[in-house]
């Protein structure tokens, strides 16, 4: 934006001020223009007039989503109860559609599944702040479940389904959960019965398969139970209220075993209100959801458009790159959400008709690459994108507002302290770097740095709730951050951030390395060689060489077999990339292990190196003398592994 239009923008909302009689808006834009004036230099007003229309309009969504919550929070409101003013309002309109039958629940039919689900919860025994665990594919069921429990303060567990044995039972057990329901297409559950808690109890929902029979437990058939189950409120007093449990969502577990997040019902209206009123979501829009309702995305942001917003969803059993503009067609819908490489699938897929005869107008999500950005843009005819950054627990979330390409939010160069968040230098070892007093130090802009979030716990926007286990918590706490005395979460993730305030995520901690002298971002390169290789799953990490110092390059390609040119390759990456970012190994394997959101997961490919293991794998050696890569063998590897070999 030019500064000629950040004058008149500014001009606009003076006016529009004086026409509202806002006194607090008058004080705040005084404010902020004797701001401008004492933090002075030219170059900081023109960064303040190209940027104060964005920071303007951000401020106008913060301040709206901010009286929502106080508001509830003096009326002591809870997602079931405002869902049920959305009900009185339209309850016939179709709040979730099911792809994989077609079948359409009401707003009006859902809360009757959620009456279900409730007396059926009161008829187990089960008290306010009991955990029952949700282990299910994707279908409309899952709400019902884990907001008619709600409806009675009992509280859901929502358990990755493509978690197995020692995973699965971690989860279960850091939960405390007193009950546990699957879906019959899970028999793995039957693999880890006899290491439950004796007292647990099992419930099945689906088609009935062969029975599982752990132990001497029944399991009970769910479905029969909610079929009899009274369909009328139960005219429950609940205790809680907007600050309390709702539920708990699972970290990925990249870098370990997944933790137990707490959702509060006030941090649940809080992710999904930001996406309405920041991405011009409307009422009678119908969200694409092919994202897992054991995530953040797929049941907070997702489904929580429907619960609150009155918005229709439609649920897809699993993610096809091959099937998702087809269902989007078929459905009329008009957003669509993405995480991670779902964008990137979409563009690896053949042209096909559906892709220019949607009615697709937002795209909402996080992680969609610089890289592919535009192309995806351009490609399927997406008007508007919203990006935005944030864990499940956090409280340093970002939006971009305004279409910023590359960018996964910002913070207002004008009002920084408006939302206390920052960007703050690291140590190699991850640690937080301080000065003379103690504190941390701010990044500059274009300087990579750790991301912070002050922490107020009387704020709803500035909460942070933590995880089910103690040490989980404290593991993301920082003391002394802001100023002395203060706390802070810590998100583990690097970003930087650019002279008008946009930021753009570097890597996760851990992520980033160090070779030749210069820090490589994982990410950066993931993104360069996957759009080399016509988007493929590409994972990147750095791997310890006896004898050097720092970690040389590794990527793991997923190369489903036939030939792979290493020499093109080759070509191709020392024209994209910087002589310390390239590969020194390359991995070919047939897949890449990913969560069920699509993040890769490193820690085994990081554990085993580049020591040949796999028959179905090759593994490669750049040689910088001979200018070309040569196969990993058993030789060679002993000859690396003795510093025979220049690296």
């Amino acid at each position: 934006m030019q500064p000629i239009s950040g004058v008149i923008v500014l001009l606009g909302v003076l006016g529009a001020v004086k026409l509202l009689s806002l006194p607090w808006l008058c004080g705040l834009l005084v404010g902020l223009g004797m701001c401008i004036a004492w933090r002075g230099s030219w170059k900081f007003i023109h960064v303040a007039l190209c940027t104060i229309k964005r920071d303007m309009m951000c401020l106008v969504v913060i301040l709206r989503v901010r009286f929502s919550m106080y508001r509830n929070l003096r009326n002591r409101s809870t997602i079931p109860t405002l869902f049920a003013q959305i009900v009185t309002r339209h309850p016939d309109k179709p709040a979730l559609i099911y792809e994989a039958t077609g079948e359409v629940w009401s707003f009006r039919v859902l809360q009757e599944q959620c009456h279900a689900v409730a007396h059926w919860v009161l008829a187990q025994g089960w008290a306010e702040g009991d955990v029952v665990a949700l282990y299910m594919e994707s279908r409309p069921l899952v709400v019902a479940l884990w907001l008619g429990l709600a409806m009675v303060g009992v509280e859901a567990a929502l358990i990755n389904h493509n978690l197995r044995q020692h995973s699965l039972l971690h989860c279960v057990s850091v939960s405390g959960a007193r009950a546990m329901v699957f879906g019959t297409e899970l028999t793995e559950v039957s693999e880890v019965s006899s290491s439950l808690q004796p007292n647990m109890a099992l419930f099945s929902s689906g088609e009935q398969q062969e029975e599982v029979k752990p132990r001497s437990l029944h399991v009970h058939n769910l479905d029969a139970l909610l079929a009899s189950s009274p369909k009328h409120s139960t005219n429950y007093t609940m205790r809680k209220e907007f600050n309390d449990r709702l539920f708990y969502i699972y970290t990925s577990g990249t870098t370990g075993m997944p933790k137990a997040a707490v959702v509060v019902h006030s941090r649940y209206f809080r992710i999904a209100a930001f996406g309405f009123y920041s991405f011009g979501l409307r009422h009678d829009d119908i969200i694409y959801n092919c994202l897992p309702l054991y995530h953040s995305a797929g049941t907070i942001m997702c489904v929580g458009q429907c619960l609150l917003f009155g918005l229709t969803v439609v649920i897809r059993r699993k993610f096809s790159a091959s099937h998702f503009w087809d269902d989007c067609v078929k459905h009329n819908c008009t957003v669509i959400q993405y995480i991670g490489e779902i964008c990137r699938y979409l563009l690896a897929q053949p042209v096909r008709p559906s892709e220019a005869n949607h009615r697709v107008r937002v795209a909402v999500g996080n992680g969609l690459r610089p890289s592919v950005w535009e192309e995806f843009v351009q490609r399927f005819r997406i008007l508007r994108v919203g990006e935005f950054y944030g864990a499940t627990e956090c409280n340093c979330s970002l939006i971009n507002i305004d279409g910023k390409v590359g960018a996964c939010g910002f913070n207002s160069r004008i009002l920084p302290d408006f939302y206390p968040i920052r960007l703050v230098r690291v140590q190699e070892n991850g640690k937080l770097l301080r000065d003379s007093q103690g504190l941390c130090i701010p990044c500059l802009p274009g300087e990579p740095g750790m991301l912070v979030g002050s922490i107020n716990h009387t704020d709803p926007l500035r909460r942070f709730d933590g995880y089910a286990d103690q040490d989980s918590t404290n593991q993301k706490l920082a003391y002394n951050v802001f100023g002395m005395g203060d706390s802070a979460y810590v998100s583990g993730d690097v970003l930087v951030m650019d002279e008008y305030g946009y930021m753009y995520f570097r890597d996760r901690s851990g992520d980033t390395f160090r070779w030749r002298g210069e820090n490589v971002s994982t990410t950066e390169v993931e993104g360069v060689l996957s759009g080399l290789l016509g988007h493929s799953d590409v994972a990147v990490y750095g791997v310890s060489v006896p004898g050097v110092e720092g970690k040389a390059g590794m990527a793991a390609i997923a190369h489903a077999g036939g030939p792979f040119d290493l020499a093109a390759f080759l070509i191709a990456v020392k024209k994209a990339l910087p002589s310390y970012a390239r590969p020194v190994f390359l991995r070919l394997m047939p897949s890449v292990d990913t969560t069920g959101t699509f993040k890769i997961q490193k820690m085994r490919l990081k554990r085993e190196g580049y020591k040949p293991q796999d028959m179905s794998e090759t593994i490669y050696f750049l040689n910088s003398r001979a200018g070309c890569y040569e196969p990993v063998t058993d030789e060679l590897y002993d000859a690396i592994m003795e510093g025979e070999v220049c690296l």
